[in-house]
C-alpha cells in the first residue's frame, strides 16, 4: 500500500481546501492510524501544518534542488514517525516536481464543477482531482462521490495503489546516492590534486561527509591552493607519492606482479612515481577503496594501470563503460558508450552483465535489451548474428532480464514492442542498453544528453575488481561530484 498522496491546492485557497483535506483526512483514518500533515513551502491558508521556509520564501526557491533535497529527507523522517503522509502545496510545477521525487501521487484541487470542461484537463493527471464533491481517478477514468467514498474508502485506497509512482528523478537519484555512499563510508584517491575543480569536488565530498579523500601531491601546494579558494580539506589526507613511505614497497609489489612481462626494478620506480599508477596500487593494497582520474589525463592514462594491477572480475574480460541517463522522472543505463570500439558477440555478453551489476547497484532492476537496427528474426546479417550469439551467452547469466535483438522503439515503446516482439518480458520495458558498438552507444548518449538536456552520469568503468574511473577532461565539479559518488557505491558492492 502506498503510504503517502501530494495535495496541490488552488492558488486561491479557499474552504473547499480545508473540505479536500478534512476528507482526505477522515477515509485515511479509517485504514492508518498515524496520519502526518506538512507543506514544504509556508502558506498562510496553512499556516498551522509543519513546513520548511516560513520566514524567506525568496531564499527557499534561490536554491530549489536544495529545497527538493530538503523535502525527500523530511518527508523519510516523517515517515517513519507516522503510517500515513499528506504534503500539501499549492499548484504549480515545482510541487509537482517534488511530488515526482518522493514517488507520491497527485490530488489536484479543480474549483470548477463543469466535469465537461475538465475533460481537456485529466489527460496530464498523474492520480485524481477533487471537483466539488467528487473525485476523478484518472487510471480508471470515473468520477466517484465523496459520499461514496465515505461509505467504501476501499475504493480510494484501491486507486491508489494503481496510482502510476514508479519515477526516479535526477534529484531523486542523486539524494540516493549521497544516502548510499553515507551508510557505507569509503575512500577515494585523487591522482589530480592540481585541478582547481578536485579540490572543490573534495571540499563538497568532505563537507557532506559522503567518503573520505586522499589527495596525491605536495602538502604545501594542495594547502596553498585550497587557502586561495576558500576550500576546508582539513580532512583530506595528502600523500606526496615521492616521500611517502609507501612508495619502496609499492616498488616492490609492481615489480613482482610485472616482472613476467620484462619490467625491471629501475622500471618498477619509474613507473611508481606516474601518480595515476601510485593511486591504484593504493586500491590495489586495500588503502583506498576507488581511484578517480582523468580530468587532466587521458582515458588510456587512467585505464592502463587498472588492467594491469587491478584487473577484471571473475569470468569478465572486458572493461566497458557505463552513463546512468538521468530523465525528467526516471533513470536508464546505457553501455558500451566509452571504451570498446567493435565488440565481438563475447564482449558484448559481458557488456550486458556488467550492465545489470551496475544497474542493480543503483537500485534499478535492470530489463536489457541488445540493441540491433532490426527486431528479432526481421533482419540478417554479420551485425545481427553477432547480437544473437551474445544474447544466448547472455542469458545464461542473466535469463529473461535480457533479450535482442531489438531496434530502440521496440525496446522502450511499449505499444511497438507489442507489435514487434509481443512475447518478450524486455520489450517495451527496457531500462538498460546495450549498443552494438562504440559509435552508436558514443553518438545515441550525446544524443538524447544535448536534445533533452538531461544529466549523463560517466563514464562508469566496468568489469574491473575494484572501481576506477575516469572523468572528461570537460567534467565539471557536480560531474566530479557523482563520479565519486557512484564508485564509493561501486566499492561498496
Amino acid at each position: 500500500m502506498k503510504n503517502g498522496l501530494f495535495i496541490l491546492s488552488s492558488d486561491n485557497v479557499n474552504k473547499s481546501e480545508s473540505k479536500t483535506l478534512s476528507f482526505i483526512k477522515e477515509i485515511f483514518s479509517t485504514k492508518f492510524k498515524k496520519i502526518a500533515i506538512f507543506s514544504p513551502l509556508y502558506n498562510e491558508h496553512i499556516s498551522s501544518i509543519s513546513c520548511f521556509c516560513k520566514d524567506d520564501l525568496q531564499n527557499c526557491f534561490s536554491n530549489q534542488k536544495e529545497l527538493r533535497l530538503k523535502t525527500i529527507k523530511k518527508y523519510e523522517e516523517i515517515l517513519e514517525k507516522n503510517d500515513f503522509v499528506i504534503i500539501i502545496g499549492d499548484k504549480n510545477k515545482f510541487n509537482t516536481n517534488l511530488a515526482k521525487d518522493i514517488n507520491l501521487p497527485i490530488l489536484t484541487e479543480y474549483l470548477d464543477d463543469d466535469e465537461a470542461k475538465f475533460d481537456e484537463f485529466k489527460s496530464a493527471l498523474d492520480f485524481s482531482y477533487s471537483v466539488a464533491d467528487k473525485i476523478y481517478f484518472n487510471k480508471s477514468d470515473k468520477f466517484v462521490s465523496t459520499s461514496i467514498l465515505e461509505v467504501k474508502p476501499e475504493i480510494f485506497f484501491d486507486e491508489l495503489e494503481n496510482a502510476k509512482t514508479n519515477f526516479k528523478t535526477p534529484i531523486k537519484f542523486e539524494y540516493e546516492l549521497y544516502k548510499k555512499a553515507k551508510s557505507n563510508l569509503k575512500t577515494v584517491v585523487f591522482p589530480e590534486s592540481e585541478d582547481e575543480r578536485i579540490l572543490k569536488a573534495s571540499d563538497i565530498l568532505l563537507k557532506k561527509e559522503a567518503v573520505n579523500v586522499i589527495l596525491l601531491g605536495k602538502p604545501d601546494e594542495i594547502d596553498k591552493k585550497a587557502k586561495n579558494l576558500k576550500l576546508n580539506l582539513s580532512k583530506a589526507t595528502i600523500i606526496n607519492p615521492l616521500k611517502s613511505e609507501l612508495l619502496d614497497e609499492f616498488v616492490n609489489e609492481f615489480y613482482e606482479l610485472r616482472k613476467h612481462k620484462g619490467i625491471t626494478l629501475e622500471d618498477a620506480k619509474k613507473i611508481m612515481l606516474d601518480k595515476n599508477y601510485f593511486a591504484t596500487m593504493l586500491v590495489l593494497v586495500g588503502k583506498a577503496d576507488a581511484m578517480i582520474s582523468g580530468a587532466v589525463g587521458t582515458t588510456a592514462d587512467t585505464i592502463r594501470p587498472a588492467l594491469q594491477l587491478i584487473k577484471t572480475k571473475e569470468g569478465i574480460s572486458t572493461v566497458s563503460g557505463a552513463f546512468l541517463i538521468c530523465l525528467e522522472d526516471e533513470v536508464l543505463v546505457f553501455g558500451d558508450c566509452a571504451v570498446v570500439p567493435e565488440p565481438t558477440a563475447k564482449e558484448l555478453c559481458d557488456i550486458a552483465i556488467s550492465l545489470s551489476s551496475t544497474a542493480k547497484s543503483f537500485g534499478i532492476e535492470p530489463k536489457i535489451a541488445l540493441l540491433s537496427y532490426s527486431t528479432g528474426e526481421s533482419g540478417k546479417g554479420k551485425s545481427v548474428d553477432k547480437v544473437k550469439e551474445a544474447l544466448n551467452l547472455a542469458k545464461e547469466s542473466l535469463g529473461e532480464d535480457v533479450d535482442g535483438p531489438l531496434q530502440f522503439d521496440a525496446a522502450i515503446d511499449e505499444k511497438v514492442a507489442k507489435k514487434k516482439m509481443p512475447n518478450s518480458k524486455v520489450a517495451g520495458k527496457t531500462n538498460t542498453f546495450v549498443f552494438p558498438d562504440l559509435n552508436s552507444g558514443n553518438i545515441t548518449y550525446k544524443a538524447v544528453q544535448r536534445l533533452t538536456g538531461c544529466v549523463a552520469m560517466g563514464p562508469i568503468l566496468q568489469g574491473l575488481k575494484k572501481p576506477v574511473n575516469d572523468l572528461s577532461r570537460g567534467a565539471s565539479v557536480e560531474d566530479i561530484v557523482n563520479t565519486v559518488l557512484i564508485s564509493a557505491i561501486q566499492a561498496g558492492n
